[in-house]
């Protein structure tokens, strides 16, 4: 019983029309005498309720002397619940947006790689239309299964795949230099975004300290998570079609243009 009136305040009753309703179900037509005994309403208040619920449409003077009351069909009154809270929640989703059109989408810091993995699965299990993302090795029996069950409803993968990353579905740019990375940061790093909509970039394993990732629906900050993984797979997919091209002008793994852009001692040692 308790569990039932908690769920009619839930749908806005207070608590003493909650057992005014409830005792009206069990008994009626009744007086507003009975229905304060059956309730345990206190007399007084008890036609107090009757008035605010006859008001409400959720009881029925009968006009009878003295005045009885019957309630509305449950079914109905939980009909007419759902219809008013659906009818809320479509106009509330069409007009908060006009209300949060300049305000600065948050980041959400996620530490560790269990809350990392979390928030990922759950950005993967919501994508709509794309799901660009670097994804190592290791990371891998996390995440295959939901970016398959995404990809199965119609989901465009792309992925740059670090120390050998195998998939059957999507397109796969795999990156030669996973070990190398891993060993020069110290660690590997996760980027992902779905629907340009929503974003994960950070650290997901490391020597140097604990796990560590932010998230955001930041446009722009998405905006450059996604590009930084689109210019991956350009460079990945020139390297493949003009590598002993690339080679003579630039090296083995573009040592020379590394050195450029990043200087003789940048942190990415070529084994």
């Amino acid at each position: 019983m308790d569990d039932i009136l908690s769920h009619l305040k839930e749908l806005g009753f207070n608590s003493y029309e909650a057992k005014v309703y409830v005792a009206l179900l069990k008994h009626n037509p009744a007086t507003g005498y009975e229905v304060s005994k059956e309730s345990g309403v206190p007399q007084a208040r008890a036609y107090d309720t009757l008035k605010s619920l006859e008001t409400r449409q959720v009881v029925v003077a009968t006009g009878a002397k003295p005045a009885t009351y019957v309630p509305i069909p449950h079914d109905e009154l939980l009909t007419r619940c759902e219809r008013a809270f659906n009818s809320s929640v479509s106009f509330l989703r069409d007009n908060l947006s006009n209300l949060s059109e300049n305000v600065v989408q948050p980041i959400l810091n996620l530490n560790g790689e269990k809350n990392i993995y979390k928030k990922a699965i759950e950005m993967i299990e919501h994508a709509q239309s794309e799901i660009f993302l670097e994804l190592w090795h290791e990371d891998l029996p996390y995440l295959e299964k939901p970016l398959k069950e995404a990809y199965d409803r119609g989901v465009d993968i792309k992925v740059v795949g670090y120390n050998d990353v195998t998939l059957d579905f999507g397109l796969v740019y795999q990156h030669g230099l996973g070990r190398t990375i891993e060993n020069s940061l110290g660690g590997r790093w996760v980027v992902i975004t779905v629907d340009d909509k929503e974003g994960i970039t950070g650290v997901i394993s490391s020597i140097k300290g604990a796990p560590q990732a932010v998230w955001t629906k930041n446009p722009g900050i998405v905006l450059v998570m996604k590009e930084v993984i689109i210019h991956d797979m350009f460079l990945l997919d020139v390297e493949q079609t003009l590598g002993d091209e690339l080679t003579k002008a630039y090296g083995k793994d573009l040592l020379s243009l590394r050195e450029k852009v990043l200087g003789k001692d940048f942190a990415f040692s070529i084994d």
